[in-house]
Parts: C-alpha cells; structure tokens; sequence
C-alpha cells in the first residue's frame, strides 16, 4: 500500500455561494488521511480543471446547491477529456434531484452523495473505487 497520501480537490462551482457542505467534506476526507485542496467559492469550470492538473490530483469533488449541476458538472467533465486527464475520480454532492443523477453519471461522475450522506461513505467510496 502506498504511503503517499490520495490528492483530493474540492470545488464549488458557479454562483452558489454557500460551502458548509465542501468544508465538511474536506475536513473529512483530511481526517482520513487525504491531502485536500479546497479551492474556494465561485470556481469556474476551467479553473477547476486547471487546479486538478496544477495539483496533480487523483480525487475531484464539486459541490453544488444553486441547481446549475447539468450545466456545470458535464462541462468539467468535457474539459478534463479535452485535457486528457481521464485518470481522475469525480463525485459530487448537493441539491441534486434523482431524476438528474443518471446523465451526469453519463457525463463521468462516478457518485453523487446528496443532503443527509454520511461522510464516512464518502471516504470509503474514495478508497473502494481507487483501490
């Protein structure tokens, strides 16, 4: 097992401007071991992508609540392939109706943890899917 820790960046996207939910996340992935990089409100998509490769991370996490995910989300989704960075884990957490969680599964989002997920289900899906 390695010892170097799994890099994780957690992102706002958009106009939301409320990030309870992504400092607790982070907090909890810390806690677990991760190195985490919050990147702060109000992220673009393009700034997103551009902090996963700065960082070199393995783990991206956006967090939503404003409603623009099916916009925002498969746009990320469309950059990262775009920069062939296709090696990445996405998840991401908010407002986000069931009816809209198969297309963005579609777009690459691997997990959706909704108001109300445990965070220890966040970090074992993190270290269940990486291995």
């Amino acid at each position: 097992m390695s010892t170097t820790p799994i890099r994780v960046i957690i992102a706002k996207p958009g106009l939301d401007g409320h990030d309870r939910g992504a400092k607790v996340v982070a907090r909890a992935l810390r806690d677990a071991g991760m190195e985490v990089i919050y990147t702060g409100l109000r992220q673009t998509p393009a700034q997103i992508v551009a902090a996963v490769e700065q960082e070199d991370a393995q783990v991206l996490g956006m967090s939503i609540l404003s409603g623009a995910h099916n916009q925002i989300f498969p746009e990320v989704m469309r950059l990262l392939k775009e920069k062939g960075i296709d090696d990445v884990l996405v998840f991401a957490g908010g407002i986000i109706p069931d009816e809209d969680i198969p297309a963005l599964k579609e777009a690459g989002i691997r997990a959706i943890f909704q108001p109300g997920t445990n965070t220890d289900d966040v970090v074992t899906f993190i270290h269940a899917t990486l291995g």
